[in-house]
């Protein structure tokens, strides 16, 4: 189906309005967005340019979500929320989160005014990927009520906490609880890039998220003996990180021998680390991600098993120590179905995918129905200047989401969850 002159031009829109968001950094000749850091501001204060003449009243909760409401055509109705977040990893491209944010507001455009039976609440993220404070999705946290004292408290490298970081920024920390969603919310719908080249490669524009993977971080530290690297005969040796090594290659085959699973060893150090010194420790992470929880943790517990066995047999020990556990979840099936019966009206294929990166949706999930649709990546680049949409998926995504709108707005099965709401 060739795109309309329209679609065309409200895609380039969004586009242009992304990479508009991009230039609020917080590094000159890059970006990167944290937690309400002074940019953020700027990122706010341009959206409500673009939302004020849709008649969307806009506010910034105390956790420094940025939230749009475009009303219902009778009070009281239930939202339907679309968003992503805005803040950026460091050296980041223009489109990841931020696109979510950006369609979600050409969406309210194509309406022209026109009124739902359900509200829409475009959301800006204040923090989804963990930058500032070492703990991802303090945004999405405070919608479902788990924004509390101790995550509070946490603080960054400056030893500003995320409560000081809130009342810096203007906002009161002890109004997060407000910022809690309530029984009026229908669900959450998030337009995302893929950040990887599954759609590129199939040839497909857009993507259903029927779940997102569950993962598993672990650190590993291998201790062996340290010597001199010219002395000491091979077969005498008790070497860290040739145990480190070995297990590494174990982790790449045996993710290899299981479907859809990944698993990554993304760091490793040596102790004492002299180019002619025997390692005597080495330490390495792994993180292991998969769509079903119980394939995950077997894995995960088989890749132990082989560290410690490649320990033992060198005369080795080798320490864990779990630093995440983040179980897979479930995109509402309701909104999935919905989802791609709107990719297909809009001359896509959709494809059925699991996310193997986290995303805001699988926090609001614990709260409300969520679903996801993925744009394709081409090259499968995220987290990089190189980062990048085609025109026409954008154009596609914006069909889709007029499409599913209209599809919500006469189904009876949302009628009833409106009743229930």
């Amino acid at each position: 189906m060739p795109m309309s002159s329209d679609s065309t031009a409200r895609a380039e829109t969004v586009i242009s309005r992304c990479q508009t968001l991009a230039r609020f950094s917080e590094d000159v000749g890059s970006t990167r967005r944290t937690f309400l850091s002074p940019p953020m501001r700027d990122c706010h204060r341009e959206i409500a340019t673009w939302l004020s003449p849709l008649a969307v009243s806009v506010t910034i909760d105390a956790a420094g979500n940025l939230r749009g409401l475009y009303p219902a055509n009778h009070p009281n109705a239930p939202r339907l929320l679309i968003g992503s977040h805005l803040d950026t990893v460091p050296n980041a491209g223009a489109y990841d989160g931020i696109l979510g944010v950006v369609l979600a507001i050409a969406l309210l455009e194509t309406l022209e005014g026109r009124r739902l039976p359900f509200g829409i609440e475009v959301i800006g993220f204040s923090e989804e990927e963990g930058v500032r404070f070492g703990v991802p999705f303090i945004g999405s946290r405070a919608l479902v009520g788990r924004l509390d004292h101790e995550l509070l408290s946490r603080r960054d490298v400056h030893g500003v906490s995320i409560r000081e970081a809130i009342q810096n920024f203007g906002l009161n920390a002890d109004q997060v609880p407000a910022a809690t969603l309530k029984d009026d919310v229908l669900g959450y719908v998030e337009f995302h890039i893929e950040q990887g080249p599954v759609l590129g490669n199939l040839g497909r524009s857009l993507g259903v998220v029927e779940a997102i993977a569950g993962q598993s971080r672990v650190e590993l530290s291998f201790a062996g003996s340290a010597n001199h690297a010219g002395t000491t005969p091979m077969h005498l040796r008790r070497d860290a990180l040739a145990a480190a090594a070995e297990w590494i290659i174990d982790v790449e085959r045996a993710a290899l021998s299981i479907s859809d699973l990944v698993a990554t060893v993304g760091f490793v150090g040596a102790k004492p680390g002299a180019v002619n010194v025997i390692a005597g420790e080495a330490l390495a992470t792994l993180d292991v991600r998969h769509g079903s929880d119980n394939v995950r943790t077997e894995a995960l517990s088989d890749l132990i098993a082989r560290a410690e066995q490649i320990a033992k047999r060198r005369g080795l020990s080798v320490k864990t120590n779990a630093l995440l556990s983040q179980r897979a979840v479930a995109m509402d099936t309701f909104l999935a179905d919905r989802i791609e019966d709107a990719i297909r009206k809009a001359g896509c294929e959709p494809h059925r995918m699991v996310s193997g990166a986290g995303h805001d949706a699988m926090i609001v999930a614990e709260k409300v129905p969520a679903a996801m649709i993925f744009l394709r990546t081409p090259g499968g680049i995220s987290h990089d200047p190189a980062e990048s949409v085609l025109i026409e998926d954008v154009a596609k995504a914006i069909d889709c989401g007029v499409h599913l709108l209209a599809q919500l707005a006469s189904s009876q099965e949302t009628l009833g969850r409106m009743c229930r709401a």
